[in-house]
């Protein structure tokens, strides 16, 4: 007489391999924290919420246009969205009740001047109109992250700005500068850089300063082709991780993962972004554990 379990297990493997069958989803309601409309985050979630409604056969996620990460990492806790793009500065400040289901791409830090500007360094900033991000935005949060590392903090004008405001304001003169994270390039950044000269500086000076408030933070460099440059600028880099709460299903978890790599041609033609989406670097979400149904997904991988 078989055992159950061997026969439950053969026909587990039975049904993968002729079936393709997975577990059941088909029921499951998704809600993604994506950003503000038109950005990086929200290009990603639109792509990703059409593939995973075509793959696991469930309704369409709901796309969340919120302020950026700490918003969306607010969400999940909360119970009010199941999967979120944020910042990996702010997920480890916030990592209570939360996993990572996979680190996706990189944003690299702009600290943007007009190219007749006399400001040639960040500490050169204080007393400047700075645009630091919209209120509860990454931006935000990695801007107060700069200013207390150069001690500019209460020395700077700041002006609680997007990208899609502050480029204006700076072309105007209405402000001095412009501080943004977000892929190379940036769309918006090149479009004015046609249009308008801009310059970036250089934060060389800060980079040991910025990495001891978080181990998330590496420093690279901007190359002169990003943006027609008169020189490489070295900067932060910072990943982004897809999140998830702890108390997601492991199956769901695993299912999910799986879509987003399977998506990853779809999320190229959505994002730019999306090009540095790799199993390999995947896996580096620390400090945000992995959730177990995503271990479970990336061990599969050398099986």
């Amino acid at each position: 007489m078989r055992r159950p379990g061997v026969l439950a297990a053969v026909i587990a493997v039975v049904c993968a391999l002729v079936t393709g069958c997975g577990p059941d989803l088909s029921g499951t309601k998704v809600r993604i924290a994506a950003g503000l409309n038109g950005g990086v985050y929200d290009k990603l979630a639109e792509a990703l919420a059409d593939a995973w409604a075509s793959q696991l056969d469930t309704e369409r996620p709901e796309i969340q246009e919120t302020q950026g990460s700490p918003d969306n990492i607010d969400r999940v806790r909360a119970g009010r969205a199941d999967v979120a793009f944020v910042a990996a500065d702010v997920a480890a400040a916030k990592s209570v009740g939360l996993a990572a289901l996979a680190r996706v791409h990189d944003d690299y830090l702009h600290v943007i001047v007009r190219d007749d500007s006399s400001i040639k360094s960040f500490a050169q900033l204080r007393g400047r109109k700075v645009a630091i991000g919209s209120p509860d935005s990454g931006v935000e949060f990695l801007s107060q992250q700069l200013l207390r590392a150069s001690g500019l903090t209460g020395a700077i004008d700041r002006r609680n700005l997007g990208l899609t405001e502050a480029l204006p304001a700076l072309e105007s003169r209405q402000i001095d500068a412009v501080i943004w994270s977000g892929g190379l390039p940036t769309p918006s950044i090149t479009e004015r850089v046609r249009t308008v000269g801009l310059r970036l500086l250089d934060i060389t000076d800060l980079a040991d300063a910025l990495r001891a408030t978080s181990p998330v933070y590496r420093t690279a460099t901007i190359p002169v082709t990003a943006y027609n440059l008169a020189e490489p600028v070295t900067t932060l880099v910072l990943p982004n991780f897809l999140v998830v709460p702890t108390s997601m299903r492991d199956d769901v978890a695993e299912a999910l993962v799986r879509g987003l790599f399977d998506a990853r041609d779809q999320l190229v033609k959505a994002a730019g972004a999306a090009l540095s989406i790799d199993v390999h670097p995947a896996i580096e979400t620390s400090p945000l554990p992995l959730h177990p149904g995503a271990l479970r997904y990336f061990r599969s991988l050398k099986d």
